[in-house]
């Protein structure tokens, strides 16, 4: 609700304890003459007299009030050394987040982007407005100020994340790059103990349950309050009943774990800097250690602590994968090999073609990727293009030794074995 000073001050007393009421605005001409009767309301959330503040302080309350609704995506460790499972999903998703933030952006991915989001907001004006102030005026300094916004690039982005579009997030690749150098620049120096709020079905608490003594990667950025009491209000008017429970998230947080995946306060870059925010990297990894229940506060309480990626049980599967897909420069064809190990075979091949496509036609890397789709093709079973890569890839190799008699007779002793292997 947004009221006017005088009138606020007039019907708040009535209206506050409603339970349809969720928040209160005072939209005035003196900030001063109006702060001193509001403070007695907790449910008034500013006093301005500017209506673009008053905007910007709606949105990003309304952004902070979803965060009970959304569940964290979450990827369980269960330990051991196999990527069979829910260890392969926790693994590889760990691999990918790095590679895509190691992978050189391109205009034409930014354009790509903001098209998708043009399309997506095209009965939007307020967000096509937001679109074109991005397109101008867009820097990476500015990263955490447009992903702490309630607008079109928070709100794509953790879609984008929660629902593994993996596309999409390849195309948001260098404002997540971008945030994370930031979060790199502002990581906090102390430990410290921060909090989150929500809701949860009682089948997702007992999963968790289960879990305690396990390592747990949040697939998005984790925002957490470093005030207990600012979290629990965002839990204040849910109701917990035999299907639905009351959550928090308490997180103690060593700062010397943040090697891979940094954390720190955003709250400077925020428009409303009055609140301790505390962000975590995408794809940070925690250890649950316990789960409680705090009678006072009518929450259960997950206790975790922040973990490194050099976690006794995660590290050498790590190292493993990533010497399975090579050292040297990060680029699509390193992409496809991850995408392809997660089982995404149709945006394995996409990214390998594409990286066919952009490369000179000189290249020595066209060979491998002619094999490489030739080998993706046969797992799918589509044996009839499998020969055709192969077949490119063994005329690649006679164009360059035209002279050699016997190392052509070679590649087409070569094709039959492939085709019998098939």
């Amino acid at each position: 609700m947004i009221v006017s000073g005088h009138l606020g001050k007039e019907i708040v007393p009535s209206i506050h304890n409603l339970q349809q009421v969720k928040s209160i605005y005072v939209y005035c001409l003196n900030i001063d003459d109006n702060t001193p009767w509001t403070v007695k309301f907790s449910k008034i959330k500013a006093v301005v007299n500017d209506l673009d503040k008053l905007i910007c302080r709606i949105e990003a309350d309304h952004k902070n009030h979803k965060i009970p609704e959304e569940s964290l995506p979450i990827d369980f460790f269960t330990g051991g050394n196999s990527i069979a499972g829910v260890n392969g999903q926790f693994v590889f998703f760990q691999v990918l987040i790095d590679c895509l933030i190691q992978l050189k952006s391109t205009q034409a991915d930014k354009d790509d982007l903001i098209n998708y989001c043009k399309n997506e907001y095209k009965d939007d004006k307020f967000e096509l407005k937001n679109l074109g102030e991005f397109e101008k005026f867009y820097s990476p300094e500015k990263a955490l100020y447009w992903y702490s916004r309630e607008s079109f690039f928070f709100k794509t982005l953790n879609t984008a994340l929660r629902s593994k579009d993996i596309h999409l997030i390849f195309l948001f690749r260098t404002y997540i790059a971008d945030i994370y150098r930031q979060l790199v620049h502002y990581q906090a120096a102390n430990s410290l103990k921060v909090y989150r709020c929500q809701k949860i079905s009682k089948s997702e608490l007992n999963n968790l349950k289960r879990r305690v003594g396990q390592l747990i990667s949040v697939n998005s950025f984790l925002s957490t309050s470093a005030d207990k009491t600012s979290a629990l209000n965002f839990i204040k008017d849910v109701k917990a009943t035999d299907k639905i429970d009351r959550l928090l998230f308490e997180i103690d947080v060593d700062h010397k774990m943040a090697a891979t995946k940094p954390f720190a306060d955003i709250s400077a870059h925020c428009e409303f800097p009055d609140e301790s925010e505390i962000l975590f990297m995408l794809g940070s990894i925690f250890r649950l250690t316990a789960i409680d229940r705090s009678e006072s506060d009518q929450v259960s309480i997950v206790k975790m602590t922040l973990c490194s990626e050099n976690a006794h049980d995660l590290k050498q599967i790590l190292l493993y994968i990533k010497q399975q897909l090579g050292s040297g420069e990060t680029n699509l064809r390193t992409l496809g090999k991850v995408l392809w190990k997660m089982g995404e075979f149709d945006l394995a091949e996409q990214y390998f073609t594409r990286l066919l496509k952009e490369a000179p036609p000189n290249d020595d890397l066209l060979g491998t990727l002619y094999e490489d789709l030739a080998l993706l093709a046969s797992q799918t079973r589509d044996y009839m293009k499998s020969v055709q890569w192969y077949e490119k890839s063994l005329k690649l190799k006679n164009s360059k030794r035209p002279d050699d008699t016997e190392d052509v007779k070679k590649p087409i002793n070569n094709r039959g074995k492939f085709i019998e292997s098939l």
